[in-house]
């Protein structure tokens, strides 16, 4: 029996385009925050504060809310997470519009984005599965990685125009965002699945289970590991880009461009990546990321022109969602329903923390290196773990999703 187009699965388009506009929202707030926190206090050290405790709340949120998420119903966190984050940002909006925002009430508000984000996204993807068969999970998790591009390049764009409307105005729409998602979640339907009720003493149990889940299994140790490094690298070469382009005196117009690039190749590369899963080995699938960005990366050196940089931006996010859905499809079809959240927790944690120090790495790495050396040392990196999943037994014999199923 054919199955029926992820286009007409109800509950998967559902939960795309709930969180579609929730995305843009976010997005919105996100890149809204720093200027507005700079608008109401006078202060750059605030505005690091506030997203440094957007992301230390997601980081350490990340491994219990995954062990929770395999204990409660899915839909349900999904949907109090939608809830919170609305009402944390509608005070946030009210305060700023009554002209009566404190510093205090904003990190509160980034950390409760974060927090939450730190639960939904395990709800998510352990819930995918349910609600999309085994050989659509592929396509699904390309089009929700689609779905996160063009949620940043919208949101992103839709947010500074939406300061300049109003400080409060950002927020404002990103609560009503998550009010719109919040309805669409409440027509999902997902199949019931066991709730436990184990006392919270036993939850650091259950999270060693998720890292222990995790580490024991080789395609995933390995995966992890060539992912952090290459996360730490990229992220710390893409400050460097950035503060490259403006030392040569690169519009600020152009620079908005060259980060726009990212989500333009992200999206076109999941909109492929289906189609490459499909046709070429998993081992091929995750390298070839790695070889896009070795390749690409020493080339900024030459470049002094932001479209062509944007140019090289896309070209390395191209094959990314390729890999991510390559190694999520598969890690989603190995790890059994009940440990689904600890597994996405374990990962978000994991990435997260290498993309976290990978502006602090490329921050040291400029103040102690001219441009173009911080630029070739980042790209060593890079091709330091390219080597590494190029010839490692496990990854060249990692299943194709076909076996897994």
């Amino acid at each position: 029996m054919t199955a029926v187009p992820l286009s007409r699965n109800r509950n998967y388009t559902l939960l795309w385009g709930s969180q579609a506009v929730s995305e843009v929202g976010f997005n919105a707030s996100l890149i809204a925050f720093p200027l507005v926190v700079l608008a109401v206090t006078g202060s750059p050290a605030a505005s690091g504060v506030v997203l440094a405790a957007d992301a230390i709340a997601q980081l350490v949120v990340g491994l219990p809310g995954g062990a929770l998420v395999d204990r409660w119903d899915r839909r349900r966190v999904m949907l109090w997470c939608e809830a919170v984050q609305a009402v944390s940002l509608v005070s946030l909006a009210l305060a700023l519009w009554q002209g009566s925002a404190s510093l205090p009430h904003m990190v509160f508000v980034a950390a409760v984005m974060g927090a939450c984000r730190a639960l939904f996204e395990p709800a998510e993807d352990a819930t995918l599965p349910s609600v999309v068969p085994d050989s659509q999970l592929a396509t699904a998790v390309a089009m929700n990685s689609a779905r996160s591009s063009v949620g940043q390049m919208a949101g992103t764009a839709l947010g500074g125009f939406l300061v300049a409307l109003g400080r409060w105005v950002p927020f404002a729409v990103d609560a009503f965002t998550h009010v719109v998602a919040f309805v669409g979640l409440c027509f999902l339907r997902v199949a019931p699945r066991p709730v436990t009720r184990a006392p919270m003493r036993h939850l650091g149990r259950e999270m060693l289970d998720g890292l222990r889940w995790v580490w024991q299994r080789p395609e995933m140790r390995a995966t992890a590991v060539c992912a952090v490094v290459l996360n730490l690298f990229f992220s710390a070469y893409y400050l460097v880009i950035i503060v490259l382009a403006q030392g040569r005196g690169v519009p600020s117009s152009e620079i908005g461009v060259m980060a726009a690039m990212l989500g333009v190749g992200g999206v076109v590369g999941a909109l492929i990546a289906p189609h490459l899963v499909s046709r070429l080995s998993p081992h091929v699938c995750i390298a070839g990321v790695f070889w896009a960005l070795t390749l690409l990366a020493p080339m900024a050196v030459f470049v002094h022109n932001g479209y062509l940089m944007g140019a090289l931006f896309a070209g390395m996010a191209l094959l990314a969602p390729t890999a991510n859905t390559t190694i999520s499809t598969h890690q989603l079809l190995l790890t059994p329903d009940s440990m689904r959240g600890r597994l996405s927790g374990v990962m978000n944690v994991v990435v997260g923390t290498a993309a976290a120090l990978g502006p602090a790495l490329g921050g040291v790495l400029v103040e102690l290196l001219p441009g173009s050396g911080a630029v070739l040392l980042c790209a060593g990196g890079i091709a330091i773990v390219t080597v590494m999943v190029t010839v490692n037994p496990v990854l060249r014999a990692y299943p194709r999703k076909d076996v897994m199923a």
